[in-house]
């Protein structure tokens, strides 16, 4: 914060405090004015203002120490009695302050004596002046309690960001060398078979690598960008497979713009082309739809595989449980995620996030 906007939060403080006492003084004067002529006295009403702002004025005035002790000695736990020894004794020299004060401003207001002005003050204003002091310490607790309040949950808030944030890193983290340790498996595979594709593939694998590792720090993407990074996945394992395996996208216009969480697919092509397509001869298709309905993005991942196994609940390796626990802690309960046979056969990998737009508020 600068200078100049310190300089400006101070002076809209004082403005506002400034008003809160002016419009407490406005309104006993109005009450002041209505009650004087009902009872037939001849009041204007720019008497009364005078004197009901020249009672909350020097209240305003007296209210500066007074916000300073109830900030300097609160009573918190373990402070009561050394607070209570402070703002009793405070609390009648706040009043007596008011009386003197008040009286050297009645003074000025009218032709009376210091001792003509005082003494009635004295009789009438006494208890009332301590009442105003506790008010005052009272609102100055609550606000401090309230404003510490906000700070505490303000920092929680932060806390559980950061930690959230953690966590996504350490799952980038363990999602990274997993594929890459898978491609440079489907490259050794190829190296004493078909050096020239081999080749191909460690420069695929070098554009990948880089296209993740300048992504690295963002946790959402574009599903333009996202596919992009998809796109040089799937030319390292088309190079492998060749003719076997085909690759269809089914993505809709709408949702190119759509926030989804970075390297969220490749993990579940993978999924789709280790289970789906590598163990069986014939050839496979991997298709990738995305769809845009109300608020929530989806998006399919599915193979023409065996599908799921009958015998047991699927098994989720490390692509899949971190792709679980990414979406649980970037969203929460907004998110589903959920492998099912697909309908013409295969696995069906579907996951639905909140749409959101690459520039839209969070």
């Amino acid at each position: 914060m600068t200078i100049k906007n310190a300089l400006q939060r101070r002076r809209v403080k004082w403005l506002l405090w400034f008003g809160f006492w002016t419009l407490i003084g406005l309104s006993f004067a109005f009450q002041f004015y209505i009650s004087s002529a009902k009872a037939g006295l001849e009041v204007t009403w720019r008497q009364a203002v005078g004197y009901a702002l020249g009672d909350w004025y020097v209240f305003a005035f007296l209210s500066i120490p007074v916000v300073w002790l109830a900030r300097r000695f609160d009573f918190e736990s373990g402070h009561r009695q050394r607070s209570l020894a402070v703002h009793l004794p405070a609390s009648l020299a706040f009043s007596l302050a008011y009386m003197v004060l008040r009286a050297g401003v009645g003074r000025l207001q009218s032709e009376a004596s210091f001792a003509e002005a005082f003494l009635p003050l004295l009789v009438k204003t006494w208890h009332f002046n301590l009442l105003i002091y506790w008010v005052i310490v009272a609102v100055t607790f609550a606000f401090d309690y309230y404003r510490k309040y906000r700070e505490r949950e303000l920092r929680a808030v932060e806390l559980e960001k950061r930690l959230a944030e953690a966590k996504l890193q350490a799952l980038q983290m363990q999602l990274n060398p997993h594929f890459l340790f898978n491609s440079l498996h489907s490259i050794s595979a190829l190296v004493h078979q078909d050096a020239e594709a081999a080749d191909r593939m460690i420069v695929r694998l070098s554009d990948l690598l880089r296209a993740a590792l300048e992504s690295s720090d963002t946790q959402e993407v574009s599903l333009r960008e996202e596919l992009g990074i998809l796109q040089r996945y799937l030319e390292i394992e088309q190079i492998r497979f060749g003719s076997r395996l085909t690759v269809k996208m089914n993505i809709a216009p709408d949702t190119f713009d759509a926030r989804v969480p970075n390297l969220i697919l490749q993990p579940l092509v993978e999924n789709a082309i280790r289970h789906g397509i590598e163990p069986r001869a014939r050839p496979g298709c991997i298709e990738l739809r995305s769809q845009h309905e109300n608020s929530t993005l989806t998006l399919e991942v599915c193979d023409n595989g065996a599908g799921l196994q009958k015998d047991g609940p699927a098994e989720e390796g490390v692509g899949l449980s971190n792709t679980r626990a990414r979406l649980q802690a970037l969203y929460g309960e907004a998110h589903g995620f959920e492998l099912r046979d697909a309908p013409e056969g295969g696995l069906m990998v579907r996951l639905t996030i909140p749409f959101r737009k690459e520039n839209s508020p969070k």
